[in-house]
């Protein structure tokens, strides 16, 4: 299957990158890199006549078709990218044209490419039961919180890739690896995000309040599919300190490819 991996998991996410590689093969799946892919923009542009901040995603989405169709993200933030560039290509007429006039490419775009986050490849395409029978040493009863976050659910009727309300997607793969997931209230709040940047006081405020919420609900450890979810939880934990992991994480140990990867 066609994969973006995005910049970050080839600089500070590598083990979201080298766990989700790692889990497909032992599924049978093969992640082929698109190559020459660029940054998808890291940021949804909001404005409609923003079109050289669409243009990179573009390229990959036509790479993407050309290589035989589908295209398979891990990073909460390019998926998010690539997501709704894709829904502007097919529903958006003027930035349609105005991107394939900028572009020139051998077909015009018009987002063909179906592009599905690795959680749902695992729940659509090899169904959890699929993935518990790979399940090598389970979690044993690991209280484990999922940690959706902004970009996965919203705007949902383009992401469409859970219930934005009560989603429920990362607790199905807990409890097929042999974890407990742990609901808490603040599990699709956003963690201040780039404002870290900015206005660290207030991020960290942010941060600590999805971390407290965790901790209450009785959480063992906290999962996440975005880099920069991952950055400020784990550098704005404050009183609340809780193991932040990557779900891709959590599923290699699972599946017993953990050690192989240390060596």
């Amino acid at each position: 299957m066609n994969y973006y991996p995005g910049c970050t998991l080839k600089t500070k996410a590598k083990q979201l990158d080298a766990g989700a590689r790692r889990t497909a093969s032992a599924l049978g799946v093969e992640m082929r890199e698109l190559p020459e892919w660029q940054c998808c923009g890291a940021v949804y542009p909001l404005a409609e006549d923003e079109i050289s901040g669409r243009l990179s995603a573009v390229r990959t989405l036509s790479a993407a078709l050309e290589n035989g169709g589908g295209l398979v993200t891990v990073c909460s933030a390019c998926h998010h990218v690539l997501k709704r560039v894709n829904a502007d290509m097919a529903d958006n007429e003027l930035i349609r044209r105005r991107a394939n006039n900028y572009l020139a490419l051998k077909k015009a775009y018009a987002g063909e490419t179906r592009v599905v986050h690795y959680l749902e490849w695992l729940r659509d395409d090899i169904g959890f039961e699929e993935v518990k029978k790979h399940v090598a040493r389970p979690l044993d009863g690991l209280k484990v919180a999922p940690y959706y976050g902004c970009l996965l659910l919203r705007p949902s009727d383009v992401m469409r890739f859970d219930r934005p309300d009560n989603p429920s997607i990362m607790e199905k793969l807990v409890e097929a690896l042999g974890g407990v997931a742990v609901p808490f209230s603040r599990r699709s709040r956003c963690c201040g995000g780039y404002v870290a940047l900015d206005d660290r006081e207030s991020a960290q405020a942010m941060t600590e309040s999805v971390l407290s919420s965790a901790v209450k609900a009785g959480a063992e450890v906290v999962i996440s599919a975005c880099p920069l979810c991952m950055y400020n939880l784990k550098n704005g934990a404050g009183e609340n300190k809780l193991p932040v992991r990557y779900f891709t994480e959590l599923l290699e140990e699972a599946f017993g490819l953990a050690d192989a990867a240390k060596e």
